[in-house]
């Protein structure tokens, strides 16, 4: 795919508050999350949406700064392996799309923690690496709010904004150029392809392993791929 033109850094700004972040990440219901794993994964598929959440919640929790992830699903079998790790999850999931549901669990983060700074993260980043997302969040500006562009270019791993800033997420295919129009700063950091790597196709994953894996992802995909 064609990447978007890229545009010219904007001048760097003070870092963000580097506590307290309040992350939320969105995980549809197990047997309609990614689909296109399918041709990959077959019966395996609702397993690896499950274990990408899993490595991804893990690392989130480990990253230093993070006070707090929200997961917004309606699925029980997930949200009950989400909270065993420590995440609050939103079960009432408003319907409606991706978006919908992220607004909805970032005013649930904003009613837990009102001037906590808050991220929208995807939940298909079973590579993560604490510091690698503590770099991230710390090159937030204090004043607005910021994205990180996924690996291929065209969508978005992360939204962010600081206290008092609206989150507005305008996720989905092409979220990258949303985003930057909607006043978004692009965080261009090197060395953070962790928070980069989502997976939506058996390609992607064998990117993300060579990342290295999360230990859920990591058996999953062993089984998968046994040579």
């Amino acid at each position: 795919m064609t990447q978007d033109t890229v545009r010219p850094s904007r001048p760097a700004a003070p870092a963000a508050p580097t506590a307290g972040w309040s992350l939320v990440l969105p995980l549809k219901p197990l047997p309609l999350a990614k689909s296109r794993l399918a041709p990959y994964a077959g019966p395996h598929r609702s397993d690896l949406a499950l274990s990408f959440a899993l490595d991804t919640v893990t690392a989130a929790l480990a990253t230093p700064g993070v006070a707090r992830v929200l997961v917004v699903t309606p699925d029980a079998v997930a949200g009950a392996r989400l909270a065993a790790l420590g995440a609050l999850v939103v079960a009432d999931e408003p319907g409606g799309g991706l978006n919908r549901a992220l607004a909805h669990g970032a005013s649930a983060a904003r009613a837990l923690a009102p001037a906590a700074p808050l991220a929208a993260l995807s939940a298909d980043l079973p590579a993560l690496r604490p510091a690698e997302l503590a770099r991230v969040l710390g090159s937030v500006p204090p004043d607005g709010r910021a994205f990180l562009p996924d690996s291929p270019g065209l969508g978005t791993t992360l939204l962010a904004c600081t206290s008092g800033r609206p989150l507005s997420p305008a996720f989905g295919d092409g979220s990258r150029a949303r985003h930057a129009a909607g006043g978004a700063l692009e965080l261009r950091l090197a060395d953070v392809e962790s928070v980069r790597r989502d997976v939506d196709t058996g390609a992607d994953l064998s990117q993300a392993a060579l990342l290295g894996l999360g230990p859920h992802t990591s058996a999953l995909f062993a089984r998968l791929n046994p040579s």
